[in-house]
């Protein structure tokens, strides 16, 4: 189980840091998208742990990973520069 928080606090790393990487302009600080991505995936390892129990580490680290994307995807802020567009109906 401690492989199992490490690795998927690694990957939430790794996804942060990617993360980070590819949408610096759309992303808060660095400070606060490297540590939510790894509480995202140690949340959903632990999730994922409590459901499925032992022995499916490969699942737990999806689960990991998936919570992890979930959490990062909030931070982000729409693009600046471009105006909303609105539908021909309204």
């Amino acid at each position: 189980m401690l492989l199992e928080a490490l690795g998927s606090a690694l990957l939430g790393l790794a996804l942060a840091w990617a993360a980070g990487l590819r949408m610096p302009h759309r992303l808060p600080s660095r400070t606060l998208v490297l540590p939510t991505g790894v509480a995202g995936a140690l949340f959903g390892a632990f999730v994922t742990h409590s459901a499925l129990g032992a022995g499916h580490e490969i699942a737990t680290l999806v689960g990991a990973l998936v919570l992890s994307a979930a959490l990062l995807s909030l931070l982000l802020r729409p693009t600046q520069g471009r105006a909303p567009r609105l539908s021909p109906n309204a």
